[in-house]
């Protein structure tokens, strides 16, 4: 007789996930004003993985625009330092290239 599978629950990862969502939902910012100061923090830090998924999660959800994107590289780099700043300036004009990709992609040829 084979006992039944254990399912594994990562009640870390659970409970991590819970405060995350907490956090980002308390009324007194705005999830764009989150956004903004996470990004600030993982930059300042050097957290480039990090940045990507944010700098994503911000221009796919409309909380920045591309401009405002370039922008808060331009803010950023004089206080996170050139090669930050450069680092950034990459990243946020690799992901306009690839979501403006993936729009026209699915536009198809028409338009």
């Amino acid at each position: 007789m084979s006992e039944p599978a254990m399912e594994t629950v990562d009640s870390f990862g659970m409970t991590a996930e819970r405060q995350f969502a907490d956090v980002w939902s308390r009324p007194a910012l705005s999830m764009r004003e989150r956004r903004l100061i996470l990004l600030g923090l993982l930059v300042g830090q050097g957290l480039h993985e990090q940045t990507d998924v944010q700098l994503d999660a911000a221009l796919r959800t409309g909380e920045l625009t591309e401009t405002e994107l370039r922008e808060v590289v331009v803010f950023l780099t004089h206080y996170a330092g050139w090669a930050r700043g450069s680092q950034l300036n990459d990243q946020v004009e690799k992901l306009i290239e690839r979501v403006r990709k993936a729009r026209s992609d699915r536009e198809g040829p028409s338009g």
